[in-house]
Order: C-alpha cells, then structure tokens, then sequence
C-alpha cells in the first residue's frame, strides 16, 4: 500500500502551496522517509523549486497511464523523489473532463506508490480537473493561507468542493489542517488575520505558522528548498515545525 498522500490546494494563487510542499517533502526525506512530489501545476514551480525540469516524461504521462515507477526521478536530495511538470501538463485538464471516470485517473495511478512513506500532490492555484484528481487521490488535504487581508476569500468554497469530492469520489478524504503562510507578526493585519482564520476553523489551524521571509522568497531561485537553501533561517525552522505537526496530525 503507498504511504499517505497530501493534497496541497486552494484555489488562490501566490499563498505558498508549492513552497509549502516542497519543504515539507524536504523535511520529511531529511528524517529518513522516503517522500514523492507530484507537480500537477503546468507552471511546474515545484519541479523548478527543486533543482529540476522535465526532460521527457512528466505528470502529463502519468495521467495517461504511464507506470509511476518509470516517471518518479531522485532530485539531489537523498529520499526524496518527483514527477515533474510541464507547460503541456495544461491541455490534460480539458482531456480529462472529456474521459470516463476522469476524476479518478490520478488515484489508480497512485495505488502503485508503495515504494513510498509520503506522497505530496501540489495542485495549480484552481478547483479544475487536476485539482479533483488530486483531491479524488488524496487521503489528506493541506491549505495553505497567506496571512493577508483577502485570507479567507474562496475559503468557504474550497471546503464545499472538498466536502463535495468526499462525497461523490474519495469517502476518507479530510482536512489535514490550514497553514498561515507569509504572517508577520510586526503588523496588526497580519494578527488580525491569524486570529480570524483561527476562530473560523480552530484545531484545523496549524499551530506553527510560516513568517514572510527573504530566504523563503529566494530559495526557489536556486533550485532549493529553504530547509537546504538557509536551515537556520526563520523560515526553515517553521516548515521543520510544520513537518512535525503533520506527521502528528491524523
């Protein structure tokens, strides 16, 4: 049976789903568990962010029944595995509206992930069919929050699409926890927010929270996750925090 699998999703851009994943996966093949990034964003910023591109195979042949054996490649850092994006990873949203059984394609690709402990899903910044396909493969969800005035816009949303998708497609399909990202908490909007997302959802929310931070914004340029770009900048200390949580969390 494949480890448990992580849905990274909502539907605005810019609120840290890719960097959450991918330093979270950092976090978790640096304890020894042996973690898989599956880049579903046609941007392919998780596949960037870990030094990597997509020479040949990508997520697009995955969900066109390639085996995940021959498309799952070691990134440099040891544990930790991806299957890479691409632009035209786009044109498989439409393909897959047009299949029987469309929603479920990612899922039986992922029932052969065993050679894994973790599997982290990171979805496009939309509620599309790459986002139900993720979601129908998740056993978890993990919605990451930027800590900024429109916060809890299209939260609501997303919580009926994750109901819904429980519902018609993945019965064990839960929440995993909100993750403010980008606080700061020298300013009293930053606080504000905190708190109003914390008493809308309450033990949902993570109790650690991820600061606005230089090394965060820079790592991707490098190719790295800021857990290996600074360990011991603010920001790489939150996610080993947020690693922990997570592995805690039901």
């Amino acid at each position: 049976m494949p480890g448990k699998v992580y849905a990274f999703a909502n539907q605005k851009g810019g609120v840290g789903k890719t960097t959450t994943a991918i330093n979270l996966a950092a976090c978790l093949a640096e304890a020894g568990e042996r973690a898989l990034v599956v880049d579903l964003d046609p941007q392919a910023n998780a596949t960037s962010g870990l030094g990597m591109r997509a020479n040949g195979t990508s997520t697009y042949d995955l969900l066109d029944g390639a085996p995940l054996s021959e498309l799952a490649k070691p990134t440099r850092f040891e544990n930790l595995f991806l299957v890479p994006s691409r632009p035209e990873l786009a044109g498989a949203a439409v393909e897959l509206s047009q299949r029987e059984d469309g929603d479920k394609y990612l899922a039986e690709a992922l029932r052969h992930a065993d050679g894994f402990d973790f599997v982290l899903l990171d979805c496009p910044p939309s509620l599309g069919a790459l986002t139900v396909n993720a979601l129908a493969a998740a056993d978890r969800v993990v919605v990451p929050v930027q800590a900024e005035y429109y916060a809890l816009e299209g939260l609501a949303q997303l919580m009926q699409s994750i109901n819904m998708i429980k519902t018609r497609l993945n019965p064990s399909l839960a929440v995993a926890g909100v993750l403010l990202t980008m606080a700061d908490s020298r300013t009293r909007l930053s606080n504000e927010v905190e708190a109003e997302v914390r008493r809308h959802f309450g033990a949902l929310v993570f109790g650690a929270v991820v600061p606005r931070s230089v090394r965060v914004a820079e790592a991707p340029s490098h190719g790295l996750p800021v857990t290996h770009y600074d360990r011991r900048s603010r920001g790489a200390e939150a996610y080993w925090k947020v690693a922990m949580e997570l592995v805690e969390r039901p």
